[in-house]
C-alpha cells in the first residue's frame, strides 16, 4: 500500500477558505467515487469535518496522485486550484500514517486532545466502506488509527484538554455571557455535532431546550433521547424563536446562512433579558451571518473565533507521551506492512517446495510400484520433514528482516535465489504480473501540494 493524503485544515487555511471549500450534501460521496475511479488510485477515504478536509488514497504514483487528488478537491469544493493549492498539505507513506495517527489522537485538532475526532474518523471509514471505495489497505489503516487514538486517551492525561469544540465554545460564551445553567437554549440541526451540543447543554443545566431541524423526524428522535425539558421547534419558526432564548447553537449542513443578521436584529429589539443573545456557530460553511458580530446585544462565537482563542492545553508531558505513542505505533504499523509484503513470496516458495515434493514422490511411485503403504508413508513424511526444516530458518528470518526498513530487498533475493515464478507470487498477492511486490517509488515524505508540482 502506498498511502497518500492531500488535504487542508485549520492549520493551513483560514476559516474563510475552509468555509468556501466545505463539502456538503452529496458532494463528499461524489468526490469519493471520482477519486476511486482515477487511474492512479486503488482505494479512497475522505475525512470531512468542520475544520478539516482530507483525501486518503492508495496510489501507484506519487506525483500523479497528488495532481489528481488536488484537482478533485478543487473541482468538488468549487475553489480554484491555484487559490486552493497554497493551503493544501501532502503526506506520503510513513508520514501519511503518522499524520492520520496524530489526527486520531487529537494532536492536530483545533482543541488539542479532543475526542470527537475518533467518531469522525469512524464515520469516514464507514462512508468509504458503504461506497466501496475502501479496501483492505485503508480498512486496516483506519482501524489501527482508531486503536491508536483510544490508546492515547486511555494511557495519557490528554483527556484533560480533550473537550470538543462544543465544550470549548460554551466555555467562551460562559466567560462573556454568564453561566450556561438556567439559560433558555435553541439547537438548530440534529446531526452528530448538534446532538453532542444538545446533550452538553442538558448536562450543563439547561432545562428549557428547543431543537429545530429541516427534517422534523430527526429533531423528534433527538428530543426523545434527551428527555426532560427538550422540545421540538418547527424549523421555519427559528427566526421568531430567537427573542425567547438566551443561547443558540447551530450546526447544519446548509450551503447558505440559516440565521440572518436581520432576524437577529428583530429579536434583539424585542428582547428584555440583560445578558447578550449568544450564538455558537459550529457549521462549515457558517450558519449564522457574520454581521451578527457587529450587533449590540449579540455575542457570536464561531469557528473563526475559536481558532483564534487560546484553549487550555494539556501539560507538555501528556503531549510528549502521546507523541511517543504515535511514533511507536507508526513504526509498528510500517514494520507490519513490510512484513506483509513478503508473505506472498514465502507462500509461493512453500507452494513450489510442496509441488517439488509431490513430483518426486510421484516419480518414486513409478520407479517402485511395489513399495508397501507403510514404507511409502514413512518416506513421504521424511521428505516433507526435511523440506520443512530446510525452509523454516530462511522463511522465518526473511520475515524478520522484511519488517526492517529496506526489507523488500530480502524478498527480491528470496525470489531470485529460488527462481520463483513471478506469476505464482502475484497470484498469491492478488496483484497483476509486472507490479513490484513491496516496491516503493522514490518520494518525499511530506510537503505542501504546491511544492510537489
Amino acid at each position: 500500500m502506498s498511502l497518500l493524503v492531500v488535504g487542508l485544515s485549520h492549520r493551513t487555511a483560514s476559516v474563510g477558505v475552509l468555509e468556501r471549500a466545505a463539502l456538503t450534501g452529496d458532494v463528499p460521496t461524489r468526490l469519493l467515487h471520482d477519486a476511486a475511479a482515477t487511474a492512479t488510485v486503488g482505494e479512497a477515504a475522505l475525512v470531512n469535518t468542520c475544520n478539516r478536509i482530507e483525501l486518503y488514497a492508495d496510489v501507484d504514483k506519487f506525483h500523479a496522485g497528488v495532481a489528481e487528488l488536488s484537482l478533485l478537491l478543487a473541482h468538488h469544493s468549487g475553489v480554484d486550484l491555484e487559490e486552493l493549492t497554497p493551503h493544501l498539505y501532502v503526506h506520503y507513506e510513513d508520514r501519511a500514517v503518522h499524520h492520520l495517527f496524530s489526527v486520531a489522537c487529537g494532536l492536530d485538532s483545533m482543541v488539542v486532545g479532543e475526542g470527537q475526532i475518533l467518531g469522525q474518523l469512524r464515520d469516514a471509514l464507514a462512508r468509504a466502506q458503504e461506497e466501496h471505495t475502501a479496501g483492505r489497505g485503508l480498512n486496516e489503516l483506519f482501524q489501527q488509527a482508531l486503536r491508536v487514538g483510544k490508546r492515547a486517551h486511555s494511557e495519557t492525561g490528554i483527556d484533560k484538554a480533550g473537550q470538543s469544540l462544543v465544550t470549548f465554545g460554551l466555555e467562551q460564551i460562559a466567560a462573556r455571557a454568564g453561566e450556561i445553567a438556567g439559560k433558555r437554549a435553541l439547537v438548530v440541526g440534529a446531526g452528530s455535532m448538534s446532538s453532542l451540543a444538545a446533550a452538553t447543554l442538558v448536562r450543563s443545566g439547561v432545562t428549557d431546550l428547543l431543537v429545530a431541524n429541516r427534517t422534523a423526524a430527526r429533531a423528534e428522535r433527538l428530543v426523545e433521547i434527551l428527555g426532560g425539558g427538550a422540545r421540538t421547534l418547527d424549523f421555519a419558526k427559528v427566526p421568531d424563536a430567537l427573542a425567547d432564548v438566551d443561547l443558540v447553537i447551530s450546526c447544519t449542513g446548509a450551503a447558505g446562512v440559516v440565521i440572518g443578521a436581520d432576524a437577529v436584529s428583530r429579536a434583539l429589539a424585542t428582547r428584555t433579558a440583560a445578558t447578550p443573545l449568544a450564538f455558537l456557530d459550529l457549521a462549515m460553511p457558517r450558519d449564522v451571518d457574520h454581521d451578527v458580530h457587529a450587533l449590540p446585544g449579540a455575542l457570536l462565537v464561531d469557528l473563526e473565533s475559536l481558532s483564534h482563542a487560546h484553549a487550555a492545553t494539556p501539560g507538555a508531558g501528556d503531549v510528549d507521551a502521546v507523541t511517543t505513542i504515535v511514533a511507536d505505533e507508526v513504526a509498528g504499523f510500517a514494520a507490519a506492512q513490510r512484513a506483509a509484503r513478503i508473505a506472498p513470496t514465502v507462500v509461493a516458495l512453500r507452494s513450489m517446495a510442496s509441488d517439488l515434493v509431490s513430483s518426486e514422490l510421484a516419480r518414486l511411485d513409478s520407479r517402485l510400484p511395489d513399495l508397501d503403504e507403510r514404507s511409502r508413508a514413512e518416506i513421504t513424511q521424511t521428505v516433507r520433514r526435511v523440506v520443512d526444516k530446510l525452509l523454516h530458518a530462511p522463511t522465518v528470518r526473511v520475515k524478520q528482516l522484511a519488517a526492517e526498513p529496506g526489507g523488500a530487498s530480502y524478498a527480491d533475493a528470496l525470489r531470485e535465489l529460488f527462481d520463483l515464478d513471478p506469476a505464482a507470487v502475484h497470484a498469491v498477492s492478488g496483484t497483476p504480473v509486472g507490479t513490484p511486490i513491496g516496491a516503493q517509488s522514490a518520494h518525499p515524505g511530506s510537503q505542501s501540494a504546491g511544492a510537489s508540482r
